[in-house]
């Protein structure tokens, strides 16, 4: 008897346009920005876990900041394929990402940079944080064009 392993949900490809619907605008992961956020995240864990052994006493302090490093980095080349492959399409109608998630523009309360992303607010109160992209103010300028926002 053989099983077979099913596809997980989440790593599904891009839903389909609906009929007549139109693609605007695809927004991709930019490497560059998910290099430098996790960069971002390296320095501040290294400095809160260099600060920590030194506040303890620790001989070896340097140990902290070394491992913290070494952890994000890690982290982030494992990653790295999955965040980079989560596109965003924008079309006249919807907003498609990644997972299956799609977000009717008229649905659209808000779309806003948030520290170099684009933070997606519903207006029942759902957020979607679209990552890692090269210009996230743009993105935002583009989608709330396409929502009617501005």
């Amino acid at each position: 008897m053989t099983s077979r392993i099913e596809r997980d949900s989440l790593l599904s490809g891009p839903l389909p346009l609906a009929e007549g619907e139109r693609l605007v605008a695809t927004f991709h992961p930019d490497r560059g920005a998910y290099i430098r956020n996790n960069l971002v995240i390296a320095v501040g864990l290294s400095i809160v876990a260099g600060s920590v052994l030194l506040l303890m006493g620790n001989p070896h302090a340097w140990t902290g900041p070394v491992a913290a490093g070494l952890a994000v980095a890690g982290r982030a080349a494992f990653l790295a394929s999955e965040a980079l492959a989560a596109d965003w399409r924008l079309t006249d109608r919807r907003l498609l990402g990644p997972a299956g998630r799609a977000v009717r523009l008229a649905d659209l309360a808000q779309a806003r940079p948030f520290f170099g992303d684009v933070l997606l607010v519903t207006r029942s109160g759902d957020k979607h944080l679209m990552k890692y992209l090269a210009n996230g103010p743009a993105a935002a300028v583009a989608i709330r064009k396409a929502g009617g926002l501005l």
